[in-house]
C-alpha cells in the first residue's frame, strides 16, 4: 500500500471530469451535499495549485480544493472526495490535513472554514483546531453561497435565511491564539528516523511503524561497548524487519572528549554509586540522531523509550533544541505498551530473529558501562541474579594494575601508552574478568519517582577511584572541596538532560583547570569482585614536601608557632563558651 497526496498541477487536469463525476455520484448516494461541480472550474484550481490530489498505489483516489473570499479574509476547504473503492483507508484524513496545510501555507492570516454533513470530516476538522460556529461567522460572500444552489438541501438553507442547514459550519481562526493548536501530523509514507539498538523495544517500534505505513530509516549511534560483528547483526536485524536503510554512526571519541573526560575529572558517581553509564551517553546519541534526521530530511524521529524512564526526556529535549521542526514519536510510551505485549506483537508479526527468551532483561551497553533492567529491579528487595550480568567471573587469582595519568587524562595502562579510549577498553577487558564494577543503583528519576537499575562498569569505577586517589595527593583542600560541589552538580545536570545548558561548559572549564598538575601513576590490585588502591607516584605529590611528615616530624614551624596558631584559631569558640558560662 502506497498513498501519495500532493499539491495539484496543470498535468492533473485530465482527471477533472472523473473527479466531478465522483463528487456527483457521492452526493446522490448520500442525498446531501453539493451535487454538481464544473470540470473547468476544477481544472482552474489544479492549474493554480489550489488543490490537492491523492493516489493509492498509483491510482487516482481522492481530491480537495480551496477557495478564497472577502479579499483573503476567508479560505474554504471544499470538494473533499474519496473514491468509494479507496475508503476506510484513512485517506480522507490525509487529504484534509494536506489541504489544511496548503491553506495555512498560502494564506497564513486567513480564517479557514468548511461546511459538511460528514461526521468523520467534522471530527478531523476538530482535531485540526476548527470549532463549530454559526453560519453568520463564516464568509458572507454571495459567490460562496451561490455554490449551494446545486445542493439537494438548498431550500432548507433559504427557508432558514442562511442561518442554518443540515451542514455544520467549522472555522479555524489563526488569530485565536488561546484555541489554536500547533498542527503537525504524520501520514503514511512520511520518512521517520528510528533510534535503533536492535533490542526488544526498538525492534517493536520498527515493526509497528512499518505496519503503520511509514518509511522508516534506522540509525544506531555507537558510543562504545559494541563489537564490529554486533553492529553488523543489528544492521541485519533492522533490514530484515523492513527498515528502508540502516546507518551506524561512530561517536566514541566525541563522547569521550565532550563527556567521559569530565566525568573522570569530576570523579562523578551518582549517589556515590553509579558512573552515569547510560544517562551520559543518551544526549550525544540524541544530538547525532537529530543531525542525521536533518541530513536525510526526515519528518519525524522515533525512539523506544517507555513513559516511566529518564531516556524519553533526554531524547525529547535534545530533539526540541537541535531540530524543533521535527515530530518526536515514541510508540511504546505513547501507546503504553508492556514488554509482554511487545513480545507477543513481534511473535504475531513473524519477527523471530530477536531472542525472546532473553527479552526479560533490558541491556544498554556502552564504553562507560552497561546498565541492566529486569523484574528484580522493579522492586526494592530482590537481588540481581549473577547470570543476568553480561560478563562473568573468569579470573580468581589477583593481578596488579598500573594506571598513568597526565593532566587528569588516562594515558597509559601497565606502562603501555595509548589513547584514552583504547585505555578504557583495555581496563574493561582486564577487570571485567574479575566481575569488578557490578552494582545496583537506586536514584531519583527526572520524573520524580525512584528508580532501581543494575549495572557493571569495571573500567569506569576503577578509573574514577584511581583518579580520585591521585587528586587527594596533589590538589589542595579547597580545590578538592569545590570540585566535589561542582562535580555533584555536573553529574546531576547531565543525568537530568541539562547537558546543553551553558552552565555545563562553565563547570567543564573549572574542572579542566584543576587538572593542570594531575600527573602520576596509581597502583591497584585486582581481586574477584573487588579491587584495592595501593598508592600513587607523582612529582606533584604534596606528601613529598620537606616541610613535615604527618604524625612524625615537622621542619617548617616550631612548637611555639603551633601554640600561637591554636590560640588564635580557637578565639571565637572560646568567646562563645565563655558567654555560656556567664549565663550559668
Amino acid at each position: 500500500m502506497k498513498i501519495k497526496v500532493r499539491v495539484s498541477h496543470d498535468q492533473d487536469t485530465k482527471y477533472a471530469s472523473l473527479i466531478c463525476k465522483k463528487i456527483h455520484e457521492s452526493a446522490k448516494i448520500r442525498g446531501t451535499g453539493i451535487s454538481k461541480k464544473d470540470p473547468e472550474y476544477i481544472k482552474s484550481k489544479m492549474i493554480s495549485g489550489n488543490a490537492v490530489i491523492a493516489f493509492f498505489d498509483g491510482k487516482l483516489a481522492g481530491f480537495s480544493y480551496l477557495e478564497i473570499y472577502q479579499n483573503k479574509e476567508f479560505v474554504v476547504n471544499s470538494g473533499l472526495i474519496v473514491f468509494p473503492e479507496f475508503r476506510k483507508q484513512g485517506l480522507a484524513k490525509i487529504i484534509k490535513i494536506e489541504i489544511f496545510k496548503l491553506s495555512r501555507k498560502k494564506y497564513p492570516n486567513s480564517k479557514i472554514f468548511s461546511i459538511t454533513t460528514s461526521h468523520p470530516v467534522i471530527r478531523i476538522n476538530t482535531e485540526l483546531g476548527f470549532k463549530p460556529v454559526a453560519f453568520s461567522e463564516l464568509t458572507q460572500s454571495e459567490d460562496f453561497w451561490k455554490g449551494c444552489k446545486s445542493c439537494a438541501n438548498f431550500d432548507i438553507l433559504t427557508r432558514n435565511k442562511r442561518k442554518m442547514c443540515l451542514c455544520t459550519g467549522l472555522l479555524y481562526n489563526p488569530k485565536d491564539s488561546n484555541k489554536q493548536k500547533n498542527i503537525d501530523y504524520l501520514i503514511p509514507g512520511d520518512k521517520i528516523v528510528l533510534a535503533y539498538s536492535g533490542g526488544l523495544d526498538t525492534s517493536y517500534c520498527l515493526k509497528y511503524l512499518l505496519q503503520e505505513g511509514y518509511e522508516v530509516h534506522t540509525v544506531i549511534i555507537n558510543t562504545g561497548g559494541f563489537k564490529e560483528e554486533e553492529l553488523k547483526k543489528i544492521q541485519e536485524r533492522a533490514l530484515n524487519i523492513g527498515a528502508i536503510s540502516h546507518k551506524t554512526i561512530d561517536a566514541i571519541e566525541e563522547y569521550y572528549q565532550n563527556c567521559i573526560k569530565y566525568l573522570i575529572f569530576g570523579n562523578i558517581l551518582k549517589n556515590n554509586t553509579y558512573p552515569l553509564s547510560v544517562s551520559s551517553e543518551r544526549i550525544f546519541q540524541a544530538i547525532k540522531i537529530a543531525k542525521y534526521s536533518t541530513n536525510i530530511k526526515a519528518k519525524a524521529i522515533a525512539h523506544g523509550s517507555t513513559g516511566a524512564g529518564n531516556d524519553q526526556i533526554r531524547f525529547d529535549i535534545a530533539f526540541q533544541i537541535i531540530c524543533p521542526e521535527k515530530i518526536t514519536f515514541s510508540p511504546i510510551r505513547d501507546l503504553k505498551i508492556s514488554r509482554k505485549e511487545e513480545i507477543d506483537y513481534l511473535r504475531n508479526s513473524g519477527v523471530y530473529n530477536i531472542c525472546l527468551d532473553q527479552a526479560k532483561y533490558s541491556i544498554n551497553k556502552g564504553i562507560w558501562g552497561t546498565s541492566i533492567g529486569g523484574k528484580e529491579t522493579l522492586s526494592s528487595f530482590n537481588d540481581f541474579p549473577d547470570e543476568a550480568y553480561p560478563t562473568k567471573l573468569r579470573r580468581r587469582k589477583s593481578e596488579n594494575l598500573e594506571l598513568e595519568f597526565e593532566k587528569g587524562e588516562l594515558v597509559g595502562v601497565n606502562r603501555e601508552k595509548g589513547k584514552a579510549i583504547k585505555n578504557i577498553i583495555k581496563i574493561e577487558k582486564i577487570a571485567s574478568e574479575f566481575a569488578i564494577g557490578r552494582g545496583i543503583h537506586i536514584g531519583d528519576t527526572i520524573l520524580g519517582i525512584k528508580g532501581r537499575v543494575a549495572f557493571e562498569a569495571s573500567a569506569a569505577i576503577i578509573i574514577i577511584k584511581a583518579h580520585h586517589l591521585l587528586e587527594k595527593h596533589i590538589l589542595t583542600k579547597w580545590q578538592l572541596y569545590w570540585k566535589e560541589q561542582l562535580s555533584n552538580w555536573y553529574g546531576m545536570l547531565l543525568h537530568e538532560a541539562q547537558y546543553l545548558d551553558p552552565v555545563m561548559r562553565d563547570i567543564e572549564m573549572f574542572l579542566s583547570s584543576t587538572q593542570e598538575r594531575l600527573t602520576g601513576t596509581v597502583h591497584i590490585i585486582l581481586y574477584p569482585y573487588r579491587f584495592h588502591l595501593v598508592g600513587i607516584k607523582s612529582k606533584f605529590d604534596l606528601m613529598d614536601s620537606n616541610m613535615a611528615q604527618y604524625g612524625e616530624m615537622n621542619h617548617a614551624w616550631t612548637a611555639e608557632d603551633v601554640k600561637g596558631f591554636t590560640k588564635i584559631l580557637s578565639n571565637q569558640m572560646k568567646m562563645y563558651h565563655n558567654l555560656n558560662k556567664k549565663e550559668e
